[in-house]
This record gives structure tokens, sequence and C-alpha cells, in this order.
């Protein structure tokens, strides 16, 4: 049964319209996630869809008695007081009697699990998010509207969001980047594209093979459309005798052709990202051993033993407040560990993606924010000017004119990763760039990092993302402690399945002696210090070679043999590095 209908909507903030003549029914049980590029109208929609604003034309028609709540993407400024106090707040406004309000805000903080005296201001995001939920839910509505209901949650209040909106049994319309969460929870997708709503009655996964079909044949028509124009306008340049009585027809027809052309509302284009690697690292690229750090008392870091080596790509998982940012901030040594020690490998060039956005300054204009107030930047060594590269990130150049503060928060990531790549780095330290992205942006930032020859630190939320793109991972459990397993998220909840308990081990072997491990005698112990010096010793002399074979003087300073004897050195070099780290490896298993 239709709900809601949207019929010929037209709605716009100057510039092209985000809704043209746009249509839309939403039936009763729908869980219809709305997808689009940033900055598309999405938000737009679902204000329209809640009556917060009258569309410009079209008609928005709600069955008899339809009622609506919206679940913005932010929290309120200054939010503070009581849950119990917000919520009773709420329903006053709409003159529900006070004995109902009670009533109503129990059940629904009970559904949540929230306790009615805890203070807004002390809570944590996923807690925040459930208050901005039952605030939705205390109105008793048909219909849920939620944006990005997921942004800045943690993987467990993400996942404890996706059952919860599951067992509600509601009418849904969310807008949502997490492609994990969307594959969930929707059975619907509606895309908004160039002010047109496009219905997918069926789960991501098929939407994402039915929408490429759909993007194939429009480019076939439009090449067709093209072809007949280019066509007609050479007819109508052959003369007069093109223009008499009996081919008015044909010049009526050619006249339609250029309107559909003029009308035609070309694709967003595609991000394009690129990023130099610079030069190769040292072999190992951090080492920390018996790392910690502390706030006054607490411990956010304890006790962390951690190879990174060259290639490695780590992401860090755990609840928001145990230490992911903490511990990017130790390893770029913008904050110093309170205990144990962090060695940097050789040759190290850093570029930090800063989840709070420090790096952009608000005030200044897109443009500047990248190149002052110069036209060139550099890109892998190649001068570029400021808008082609800037266009490359979909900044058209009256956008990157404007203050970042107006930008989307979609808009601003875009901006940092730009700005980030205008830099050479070999180890990339990324502290949730997901947020906000689109998902065609996600998915070619995915495939960036795959390509990508250095090293990679990546702060995730993203259960898709993180699967897709690490090699390995950290896991935090909130009390200091981190674990490294090998793959991603879902590799993570694997060993968590098969984990056995402490009690289970306890029964089925209780009679088992244990053996007592060996540990390093004195001679492997003084080995074990002395490698590291070693494995830097060769690690300059292997940058020193590679920097002398790429140097064209080379050739003319010594010719052929020179060569051959630095490509016969350099092979040397490289074996002993790599006794030494299989040998580091041996030693560094056994305890001292």
């Amino acid at each position: 049964m239709n709900i809601i209908s949207l019929n010929q909507v037209s709605h716009a903030f100057g510039g092209p319209k985000l809704l043209d003549k746009a249509s839309l029914q939403i039936e009763s049980g729908d869980r219809i996630c709305l997808l689009g590029r940033n900055g598309a109208g999405k938000s737009t929609l679902l204000h329209l869809i809640n009556g917060n604003i009258i569309p410009d034309s079209g008609d928005i028609i709600r069955n008899q008695g339809i009622k609506t709540a919206y679940v913005p993407q932010e929290f309120p400024t200054h939010w503070n007081g009581s849950i119990l106090n917000y919520l009773q707040s709420i329903l006053t406004k709409q003159g529900t009697e006070t004995q109902a309000v009670n009533v109503i805000i129990e059940q629904t903080l009970s559904q949540l699990d929230l306790s009615p005296e805890n203070l807004l201001e002390t809570l944590s995001g996923g807690l925040k998010r459930r208050v901005l939920l039952a605030a939705a839910l205390i109105q008793e509505p048909d219909l849920i509207l939620l944006d990005e209901p997921t942004n800045h949650l943690d993987i467990s209040a993400i996942c404890w969001l996706e059952t919860f909106l599951l067992r509600l049994r509601k009418t849904l319309v969310f807008i949502s980047h997490d492609r994990t969460f969307t594959h969930n929870l929707a059975n619907r997708i509606v895309e908004l594209d160039r002010g047109q709503l496009h219905d997918y009655r069926c789960n991501y996964t098929t939407y994402l093979e039915r929408r490429q079909d759909v993007l194939n044949g429009e480019e076939k028509a439009w090449q067709r459309l093209d072809q007949k124009l280019a066509e007609e306008e050479i007819w109508i340049r052959k003369g007069i005798k093109a223009r008499r009585t009996r081919n008015m027809g044909r010049v009526r027809e050619l006249q339609k052709l250029r309107e559909e052309r003029r009308q035609r509302r070309d694709r967003t284009g595609q991000v394009r990202l690129q990023l130099e690697t610079g030069q190769r690292s040292g072999q190992m690229v951090m080492e920390a051993k018996g790392l910690g750090f502390s706030y006054d008392d607490n411990r956010v870091i304890d006790s962390l033993d951690l190879r990174i080596m060259r290639g490695d790509r780590i992401g860090l998982i755990g609840p928001n407040g145990s230490g992911k940012t903490t511990l990017l901030k130790v390893f770029t040594d913008e904050l110093q560990p309170t205990a144990g020690k962090l060695r940097h490998g050789t040759n190290l060039q850093i570029a930090y993606f800063d989840q709070l956005r420090e790096q952009l300054d608000e005030d200044r204009s897109v443009k500047q924010n990248i190149a002052d107030d110069h036209d060139q930047v550099i890109i892998n060594g190649n001068s570029r000017h400021i808008y082609g590269y800037l266009q490359d990130f979909l900044f058209t150049p009256e956008r990157a004119r404007t203050p970042v503060r107006v930008l989307s928060g979609g808009e601003k990531n875009r901006l940092l990763l730009a700005k980030l790549f205008t830099h050479s780095a070999n180890l990339l330290i990324l502290d949730e760039p997901t947020n906000d992205l689109d998902m065609e942006t996600l998915d070619l930032l995915e495939e960036l990092l795959l390509d990508y020859q250095g090293t990679v630190l990546l702060v995730s939320h993203d259960r898709s993302f993180l699967n897709n793109v690490v090699t390995s991972s950290l896991i935090f459990n909130g009390k200091g402690k981190v674990e490294e397993i090998i793959g991603g998220y879902d590799d993570w909840l694997a060993t968590q399945a098969t984990q056995e308990t402490p009690e289970k081990k306890e029964k089925t072997k209780p009679a088992q002696r244990k053996e007592r491990p060996r540990k390093l005698s004195f001679k492997e112990k003084k080995e074990l210090n002395e490698l590291p010096e070693q494995i830097d010793i060769l690690e300059v002399e292997q940058a020193e070679l590679h920097e002398k074979m790429a140097n064209p003087g080379s050739y003319k300073d010594g010719g052929a043999p020179l060569m051959t004897g630095l490509k016969q050195r350099l092979e040397i070099v490289e074996n002993e590095l790599e006794k030494a780290y299989q040998r580091w490896e041996e030693l560094d298993q056994i305890p001292e």
C-alpha cells in the first residue's frame, strides 16, 4: 500500500534542479536506501518527504493519518540535560497528555536500552544516536527518515543499529554510504541522479548489476542521438533547399534534437585519484616494543609489541575512544610514548589524513587550501593547473573559489584527500577517511590503496572497506590491549566465533603439563640487540645504491662496468638484508 507519493516534484536552491519532475511511491514495509553523489540533494528529499520544506512544483500526497519522523545526521549543538527531559519536551510541544507522555517514553527507552536520568552531554556518539532514534519513535511514526545514521559510529554501534532497525518492522527511508549496512538493511534502492529518481526494487548487490546495465544503455542512447544530430547539422548547412516547405518537418525535428541535447544533464564525472608512492622506505617501517601511552592514570595503550613491514596495509578496529587515533599520533611523533620504545625505519615519508580535518583552513577557499594563491600545483613531478587538479576531485572552478566552511562533509573529505595526494609518501596514515564519502569515491579509494606500493595504516568503521583493503588488523579492546590478527573485519569475527573460552580449555585439558618455554641465550640476546643497527647500515647502503643506479651521471663516469658492480653489490646487500630480517623474526619469537 502506498503511504506517500511524490508526483512530478521539482526543487532547487539556485543552479541545476536537485529534483526535476521526479516521482516516487513509498509503500508500507519498504526499507529504502537513498543513494546518490555528495550534494545530489538526498537530504533535501528527506526534508521534502517530512514536510519541512515545500517543493517548488509538483505534489507530495500523504495517505490520511500518515506520520513521519526525521532522524538528523548531526547532533544538536549545545545539547544538554537529561534524556527524559529532552523527550518530554518533544511530546509536550505536540500536545500529548502528560500521562501518555510518560508511558510512551518509558516503553521507548526500555526498547533502546537507555536510562532516562543520563545526561545528553555525557553520552557517547552511539548513545546519542539512540536518543535521536528515541525522539523519532516516541512520535509513533508510520515512516522514519534517517540521514546518515551510521556516521561517526563505531562498528559495534553500527551493528546494534542495523539489528534494531531490522527488528523494528517500520517503513524506512535512509541515506547511507556504508555498503554492508545498506546490503543488510535495504530491500529497495532509490538513486537520486541529476534530478531524477531511479527505483530499483532489489537489494544492494543486485542494484549494482542493474545500475551498470542502465548506464550502459544510456551511453548508447546518447551516442545515437549525438550521431543523428551531427548528420542533421550537416544536412541543414547544405543550403536553402533544405528549408523549403516540403522539408520543414525535418527542420522541426532538428530543432527538437538540439533542444534535447541542450537539456541533457551529463553524469557527474568520476573522481580521479592519483598518489605518488615516493622513495622506497626501508623494509622495516616501524617497530614498537612494550609501547605504552597514558593520559594521567588512564592507560590507553598497554605494552604493545608490533613490527610494521613495507607494503603492509593494517586496519585499526575498535570502539570509539579505545585509543586508535592516539596510537596513530604516537606513530607520527605527535605524542610521545609514556612507556616502551618506538623505532622508525629508514627513509620514511608520512602523509597523515586527520579525521577532524584540522589540516583544512575553514575560512580559506578550496583552491587556497591546496595551492595558496598559486595557479599551479606539482603532482607526481609534473606541474598541473590547480583548477584542473581540483576537477579530478569533482570541484568545479566556481566551487574551488568558495570557502571550505560551506562544503558538505563529503566534499571536505575529498578536499583533504586532494591535499594529501599533493605530497609524496611511502607511509599513508588514514584516520577515518571513509566518513561522508559517496560509494563511487569509496570504490576508487579502495582501488588506489590496493595498487599503492607503500605502507598503509587505516582507521575505519566501514566493514566492507576494511575487508577489501587491509592485510592485517589491530584489534583494540578499549582497555589498553591491542591484538594483531591476519585479515580484515570478517576475519576477526571468524576468530571470535572459533575461539574457545578459558573455562572450556581448562575442562578439555585438565592434566596437561606445560613445558618450560625456551629462552634466549646470552649470545642470542646480544645478537638480537645488534641486528637493528646492522639492518640500518644495510638499508642506508641499499638506498645509496638505488640512488646511484638511478643517476644518469653514473653511466658517464664509469660506464657499463660501474653499473655491473653496483648491481652485484645491490644483490649482495638485499640478500644480507633478507637474512637479517629472517634472523630477527626468529629471535624475536623467543622470550627473553
